[in-house]
C-alpha cells in the first residue's frame, strides 16, 4: 500500500510551531516510504481567510525545506464536489434538513446544563422532517465507534455521547467535519496524522465515512506542544509562528531537528540531518504525552548548526535573510571575510549575531559602542597605542602572529600595563565594541593600513 498523506492548514493566521511540526510529521513519514505528502489549504471559512495567510504558510513549509507532491489543494474550488455528497448522504437517509432556530437551540442547551445533562441537539427535526434549513447527520442511536489509534490507543465513543452534527449550514457552505471526510477519502489519504486535539471529531468522522462507504484511514493524534509552565503554548510564552522564530535569526535546519524531537524519537540521538530523519522516522515511535517548549535547547541546536555551517553557506543564508545590507552582499565572500567568519560562528547564537560580528569588518567607518570607549580609552592607554601604530608601520604585514605577540609583550613590560587592557583598546578602536574573535586573528586579516587607521580614529 502507497503511503498517502497530507497537511491540511487554514489560511486564517500564520503557520504555528504546532501545525508546523504536524506538517514535518506527515512529510518524513510520506518520504521515508516513498509515498506521497499533499497539501490541502482549509479555506472555507471565506470571513477569516487571507491570500496572506495562505503565502507565509507556504513560505515557512519551503523555508524549512518541505517540499509537497502535486498541486495546492482549495477547497473553495470543491463546492459542488460536497454538495453532491450532501445529497447522497441526504437520499440514504444519513442526514436530514433542521430549521430549529438558535433561540430554541439556545434553549435547550440551558436547560441540558441546569439538568447536569450533556448539551446536545434533542433531534426535533429528525423526528419531525423538514424541508430545509442546516443539514445535520443521522448518528446511530444505539451502538458505539472504535478509535484504533497508532499513538493513542483504542478509543470507544458511544455513539448516544455524539450529537447529530450540522453538515452543511443554511447557505449550503459545508462544515469542517464533513469536508475533511470528503477530501480525505477522494485523495486516498491512507494516514491521518494530526494533533490531538482532533480527537473529539474523530468519531464523528469516522461515522461519516462509514454512510458513504469510504475506507478508513489509520488515524494518528499527536500530544500537543505546551509552555514551558505546561500550559497550552501561546503569544505569552514567546512567538508561535515559524516565521517569528525566521525572523529572530533561527536557521531552518535547527528549528527541523527541534520540533522532529518534540514527540519523536530516535535513542538518545539529537542532532540529525533531514536526511537521517527521512530514513528514521517511524510513527510508532512518536511520545505518548504532550512535549514541553525548551527554548534553551532550540538555541544550543541553532548555535550547533551556526558554528558547523560552511562559511560560504553561512554568507549566503545572511544574504538570503536580509540581514546584510546591498552594498556588503559581494564582500561577506571575500577571502579575508570568509576567514572571519568561521570565528564569528564559533560564538553566534543567532544568524542576526553572524552579521553584527563581521559588520566592522564590512564598513568603512567603525560604529562605536559608547560604553566600551569610556571603559577602555582610557588617556592612559593613548600613548601605548601610539606606540603600537609606529611599530606597525615598521611591518610589511601583520599576519604573523608572533610578532604580533612580541610587540605587545614589549610594550606590556615598558608600560607596566596588562596585555588585556592593550588588546581591549584594540579591539574597541577596530572593532567599535569589546566582544570579538581574537584581536591578533582580526588583525593579521585585515589589512596593515586599515588596522593603523582604525588605531588612530580616536
Amino acid at each position: 500500500m502507497e503511503v498517502v498523506v497530507r497537511f491540511a492548514p487554514s489560511p486564517t493566521g500564520f503557520l504555528h510551531i504546532g501545525g508546523a511540526r504536524t506538517a514535518i510529521f506527515n512529510y518524513l513519514f510520506a518520504r521515508h516510504h516513498g509515498g506521497k505528502f499533499y497539501l490541502r489549504i482549509e479555506d472555507t471559512d471565506i470571513e477569516r481567510s487571507e491570500k496572506k495567510y495562505e503565502e507565509e504558510i507556504i513560505n515557512s513549509m519551503r523555508w524549512m525545506g518541505m517540499d509537497y507532491d502535486g498541486e495546492l489543494i482549495y477547497q473553495t474550488k470543491r463546492m459542488d464536489l460536497y454538495k453532491s455528497y450532501i445529497n447522497k448522504l441526504l437520499e440514504t437517509g444519513h442526514a436530514y434538513y433542521c430549521n430549529c432556530s438558535k433561540e430554541d437551540l439556545d434553549a435547550e442547551r440551558q436547560k441540558a446544563t441546569e439538568e447536569k445533562r450533556k448539551p446536545s441537539y434533542g433531534g426535533k427535526c429528525r423526528r419531525n422532517p423538514v424541508k430545509e434549513g442546516v443539514v445535520r447527520f443521522k448518528v446511530p442511536e444505539t451502538g458505539e465507534t472504535v478509535i484504533n489509534d497508532v499513538v493513542l490507543g483504542k478509543i470507544t465513543i458511544k455513539h448516544e455521547e455524539i450529537e447529530d452534527l450540522i453538515l452543511a449550514r443554511t447557505d449550503g457552505t459545508p462544515t469542517y467535519n464533513f469536508t475533511v471526510v470528503i477530501d480525505d477519502a477522494l485523495m486516498g489519504i491512507t494516514h491521518v496524522i494530526r494533533g490531538d486535539d482532533h480527537v473529539n471529531n474523530t468519531p464523528k468522522q469516522i461515522l461519516i465515512y462509514q454512510a458513504l462507504g469510504f475506507k478508513l484511514p489509520l488515524f494518528v493524534h499527536v500530544p500537543m506542544i505546551l509552555g514551558p509552565d505546561k500550559a497550552k503554548l501561546s503569544k505569552r510564552h514567546g512567538a508561535t509562528a515559524v516565521s517569528g522564530y525566521r525572523e529572530m535569526g533561527y536557521l531552518p535546519e535547527a528549528l527541523l531537528n527541534y520540533l522532529v524531537r518534540l514527540g519523536w524519537s530516535h535513542g538518545d540521538q539529537e542532532i540529525f540531518s533531514k536526511e537521517e530523519l527521512i530514513k528514521l522516522f517511524d510513527i510508532n515511535s512518536l511520545g505518548h504525552s504532550a512535549a514541553v517548549l525548551n527554548l534553551e535547547k532550540l538555541n544550543w541546536l541553532n548555535a550547533h548548526y551556526i558554528k558547523t555551517m560552511a562559511p560560504k553557506e553561512m554568507a549566503k543564508r545572511i544574504c538570503d535573510e536580509g540581514l546584510v545590507p546591498d552594498e556588503f552582499k559581494s564582500k561577506v565572500f571575500d577571502d579575508d571575510v570568509q576567514k572571519l567568519l568561521p570565528m564569528v560562528q564559533e560564538r553566534s547564537k543567532m544568524l542576526p549575531d553572524v552579521y553584527k560580528g563581521i559588520e566592522f569588518f564590512l564598513r568603512d567607518e567603525v560604529a562605536f559602542d559608547e560604553a566600551a570607549c569610556k571603559k577602555y580609552l582610557t588617556p592612559e592607554i593613548k600613548p601605548v597605542i601610539d606606540e603600537l601604530c609606529e611599530e606597525f608601520k615598521k611591518l610589511s604585514t601583520l599576519s604573523d602572529h608572533k610578532t604580533l605577540e612580541d610587540i605587545f609583550t614589549v610594550l606590556v613590560e615598558k608600560h607596566q600595563i596588562k596585555l588585556k587592557n592593550i588588546a581591549q583598546a584594540c579591539r574597541v578602536l577596530i572593532t567599535g565594541g569589546d566582544v570579538s574573535p581574537g584581536i591578533f586573528e582580526i588583525m593579521s586579516l585585515m589589512d596593515k593600513d586599515r588596522v593603523i587607521k582604525r588605531l588612530k580614529a580616536r
